[in-house]
């Protein structure tokens, strides 16, 4: 039989080697990390502070050091991951609290109770708004004239356009929102418009989303669309870039048009003046709510950490930080001041009206309704078939295309073209509801072999699009090319300076380019793209399904 102290020295070796699996070391704390999952909208407030919180090694009641992994991700995105249970975060901090009853009817299809549980506390505030350049929005009678979404769809059907106030140049109304599915500010826009649609400011009814005058209203302001997108920092990006030209107006933050006004004023844009519209008939507040999620996998010990967390982020020194950026604190007895004023573009004493929170049931309803109203798309798929495409990359493009495809409505028009040595036009462009099944078919028939012809094939798929592509679409073009060009007619300069031709402005199609490989050209497949105001897109076999469903959200 063992000693006593034999059993003793046993004990104490089986502890000594467990502390590394519950976090002790002799002299050392137990660590405990949260999860944070947060709106990608106030990265720039949120990232700073969690470094010096996590440098600041702050404890829980029991002592445990608290570690803080803070990740950015779209609000719609993260709640549909936390559902399905691919994401499972401590705290989830989306854009608004719109999304959040359409969170909790998902959560509550599986589990006895809300995810969310009653109203979580807020972080920072900041209204939606029509941001618009300053000319326009005199032209239109801001400040002194009170503006909104009947302003923009009385604008987006006039066939004068900007004539009609005396300003021709300006050609036709440009708008921009993200796409509602996906994006916090486009499902904002969207239930905005059924809202005025309606002529309400609460109590929005699956009855009244089946009124003509509701279908119609946003029929009138969606035709005013350049493109839809999965990202508001995306447009905010475009618009202050490309200027009046691109858009006329989007629907951005309140902080992002104070970010492109302290960029201005520094000197460090040349673009016009850019003022918010805060629409009279009503707006939701980007609230960015902090929700310790009511989800198995929070302990309690993680739900104290992340209460510690709150606090800090709540703190005078915090919420003074995000004034200076842009953003209303949460904290109401911070007075707003610089640069939430009217030299920023802003006016911190509006919105004057704010639009309740429909039930999830209704957000479905105007979702549904959006994608019967939706502008239609025009898209020209090219895709590289040349040698180097064999094996596992031929097949992923097949794959990944099909899906694509199958992303796209009845009434959108296609068209194929492959290219190496020669161009194949698999289909022309025609609306897809009448060739799918054939199309699809063909997709899955594609084999590969030959040069790479990328300019000649570029440059044709765009004289497609705007000889036969209809001008009331968005009209937009996805390439994926593996490679350099090796045997086009078409020279880069040339074709740079034909897909650059502007004159529409935002309207004019824009190119979506996919570097698909170690060897593709990325410098020139990114000058492609961002000569049209398009993006380019580094992928592989593992992610090229999830590219062109990032690309499916311009449509």
């Amino acid at each position: 039989m063992l000693s006593r102290i034999s059993r003793l020295l046993i004990v104490v070796l089986l502890l000594i080697s467990a502390l590394p699996a519950c976090g002790y070391w002799p002299g050392t704390s137990k660590t405990v990390t949260i999860t944070v999952v947060y709106g990608s909208e106030k990265k720039e407030w949120l990232e700073p502070l969690v470094a010096a919180y996590n440098a600041a090694r702050r404890k829980t009641p029991d002592g445990a050091v608290i570690e803080v992994v803070a990740t950015p991700m779209g609000s719609i995105e993260a709640a549909e991951a936390i559902v399905a249970g691919t994401l499972q975060p401590t705290v989830w901090s989306p854009a608004s609290s719109l999304y959040i009853p359409v969170a909790n009817a998902a959560w509550r299809s599986q589990h006895a109770d809300d995810l969310v549980v009653g109203d979580p506390p807020k972080l920072v505030l900041s209204p939606v708004v029509i941001a618009i350049w300053k000319p326009m929005a005199e032209v239109l009678g801001w400040p002194d004239k009170p503006l909104g979404w009947a302003d923009i769809a009385a604008l987006a059907t006039s066939p004068e356009g900007w004539g009609a106030y005396g300003y021709p140049e300006w050609g036709t109304f440009k708008l921009g929102h993200t796409h509602p599915d996906y994006s916090n500010s486009g499902l904002i826009a969207v239930i905005a418009e059924a809202y005025a649609g309606a002529g309400k400011q609460r109590g929005l009814t699956l009855q009244d989303l089946q009124s003509p005058e509701v279908r119609s209203f946003m029929l009138d302001v969606e035709s005013s669309i350049i493109h839809y997108g999965i990202s508001t920092g995306f447009f905010a990006e475009r618009m202050f870039e490309l200027g009046p030209s691109y858009l006329s107006a989007a629907v951005l933050y309140e902080n992002l048009v104070v970010a492109q006004e302290s960029k201005r004023l520094a000197g460090q844009s040349a673009q016009l003046p850019v003022v918010a519209i805060y629409p009279k008939e009503g707006t939701f507040w980007s609230d960015h709510p902090y929700a310790i999620l009511n989800a198995p996998w929070v302990t309690a010990e993680q739900r104290a950490a992340a209460e510690d967390l709150l606090g800090y982020l709540l703190d005078r020194p915090q919420q003074l930080r995000a004034l200076e950026l842009g953003f209303r604190p949460a904290d109401t007895d911070i007075p707003l001041g610089a640069p939430l004023d009217a030299q920023h573009g802003v006016d911190p004493t509006q919105p004057q009206t704010v639009l309740e929170i429909p039930p999830a049931t209704v957000i479905a309803g105007v979702q549904a309704l959006w994608r019967e109203v939706k502008k239609p798309v025009d898209v020209i798929a090219l895709l590289d078939v040349s040698g180097s495409m064999s094996g596992e990359r031929i097949a992923a493009a097949r794959t990944s295309l099909l899906e694509f495809i199958n992303l796209l409505d009845d009434r959108d028009g296609l068209e194929i073209i492959l290219f190496s040595d020669d161009l194949v036009t698999l289909t022309p462009l025609s609306p897809l509801g009448e060739k799918r099944q054939e199309v699809l078919r063909k997709v899955s028939g594609v084999v590969e072999g030959g040069n790479t012809r990328l300019y000649d094939a570029v440059y044709t798929a765009y004289q497609d699009m705007r000889e036969r592509g209809n001008p009331a679409h968005i009209r937009a073009m996805i390439v994926l090319s593996d490679g350099e060009d090796t045997a086009s007619e078409v020279q880069l300069p040339e074709l740079l300076r034909t897909i650059s031709n502007l004159s529409e402005g935002g309207t004019a199609p824009k190119i979506f380019t996919i570097a698909f490989g170690e060897d593709a050209d990325r410098e020139v497949l990114r000058k492609i793209a961002e000569a049209t105001g398009g993006k380019q897109y580094d992928s592989d076999p593992k992610n090229l399904r999830q590219i062109y469903a990032e690309i499916a959200t311009f449509f």
